[in-house]
């Protein structure tokens, strides 16, 4: 870890970075933006005269196909993959070149994914990830359980004299991470949603014995439902969330309870969908081996107008809602397509008592399935009942509704809604 940075950025990050208007905050950003094109036309040959003319934004296909030319540190594609693929099927994550960690995304898209960072960046990373997240007033001597698919060199830099953090690898089978779970005693456990609600039923089921002083929802889209389960078991107010990406720390919960940007490390352009949803296209100020500059992501994000009560000008979120693979596309009455989003395909099976686990799969137009962890006939009539009325006031044919039993697979990120 580079100690001056981390120091650096996170006294910046927790007291420096507290705009006191909206307008202070976008003057900040300005400045950030100039910088960052000026170090981009420095250092990355793929911008070294300019943004090219046919430029209009990135996505992960296009950083892949030209990954040689982004990158600054001179790392070869082929060779960065190679070892990456190697990495996960050893479970030995090691660096790539130096100080340059390497690593896979495929993110809940299925769609292979390379990203790498250096030193720097992690120890800046860190830094900022604990000055948002960290309780106020106890910054010093926690122990972190982190719960990742990949033990990257990213993860292990938090590791320090006055904050331990001990990584859980979630291929691995629940019940090995109980005994060392009540035998840590972690104040603070990351993880996917998915994991925290297999803790919740071993908390409740006494096999697990923790009391965490936070709780924080990474990876997965934290369902309203499975956040006031996962609440109650551990029996907090507030279940924190960080919206991270290999892409960037893009959001995070504050002090209020609410999600927002993080302004202060990312620029984000909002391509609008109505008049509160929208995908996000990104400017990362910190990313510097692998730049990221209007990285374009396809998830649906929820904004809130309204002013926060924790007092701070970054955007509010209301939720991450899915991905555009996640939204849901249906013949119309008047033979046209009907478009649903996510959180219609919700509120079908969260109006109805008694669900439990639940996932809903589209397979076409005309054919979706429901999976419960609680098969019954009354459920099952009722959920079908939604999806009649949905139909009706979105002028949409009713499709087949097929019921199957829930099944999580722990190698996939949990999506509640998805379109095969």
């Amino acid at each position: 870890m580079k100690k001056i940075t981390f120091l650096k950025t996170f006294i910046q990050t927790r007291w420096l970075h507290n705009f006191k208007t909206r307008a202070d905050l976008e003057a900040y950003q300005k400045k950030q933006l100039s910088n960052y094109m000026d170090f981009l036309k420095r250092e990355s040959p793929y911008f070294k005269n300019g943004v090219p003319t046919d430029f209009d934004h990135m996505d992960k296909t296009f950083m892949m196909a030209h990954f040689n030319e982004l990158n600054t540190q001179g790392i070869d594609r082929d060779e960065a993959l190679a070892l990456a693929i190697e990495s996960e099927k050893t479970r030995d994550f090691t660096e790539l070149k130096g100080e340059v960690a390497v690593g896979l995304s495929s993110g809940t898209s299925g769609h292979r994914g390379l990203f790498i960072t250096t030193e720097k960046e992690r120890s800046m990373w860190a830094a900022a990830i604990l000055a948002k997240m960290l309780p106020k007033g106890h910054l010093f001597g926690h122990r972190i359980a982190f719960f990742l698919r990949a033990d990257n060199e990213l993860y292990q830099t938090i590791n320090t004299a006055l904050i331990r953090l001990e990584y859980f690898d979630i291929f691995k089978n629940t019940d090995e991470h109980i005994e060392r779970l009540n035998h840590y005693q972690p104040t603070i456990v990351v993880a996917p949603a998915s994991m925290l609600i297999e803790l919740s039923k071993r908390l409740k089921a006494g096999d697990l014995s923790i009391s965490p002083q936070k709780i924080v929802s990474v990876a997965e889209i934290l369902e309203d439902s499975d956040r006031i389960r996962i609440s109650s078991a551990f029996k907090l107010p507030i279940i924190d969330q960080v919206y991270q990406a290999t892409e960037g720390f893009l959001a995070c919960t504050c002090s209020a309870g609410h999600l927002h940007l993080n302004e202060d490390i990312i620029f984000v352009e909002k391509e609008y969908l109505d008049e509160r949803r929208f995908y996000p296209v990104i400017t990362d100020f910190k990313r510097s081996s692998q730049p990221v500059y209007r990285y374009k992501l396809n998830d649906i994000l929820v904004e809130n107008p309204e002013p926060c009560s924790c007092g701070s000008h970054y955007t509010r979120i209301d939720k991450v809602e899915g991905r555009s693979d996640d939204i849901f596309y249906f013949e119309g009455q008047d033979g046209g397509q009907v478009t649903i989003y996510p959180d219609f395909i919700r509120r079908c099976i969260l109006f109805v008592e008694n669900v439990g686990d639940y996932q809903v799969k589209q397979h076409s137009e005309k054919i979706v399935e429901v999976c419960l962890s609680q098969r019954d006939e009354q459920v099952e009539a009722a959920i079908t009942a939604q999806f009649q009325l949905l139909a009706q006031q979105k002028q949409f044919k009713v499709p087949e509704i097929h019921f199957s039993d829930y099944h999580w697979d722990t190698s996939r990120k949990l999506k509640r809604i998805q379109r095969l």
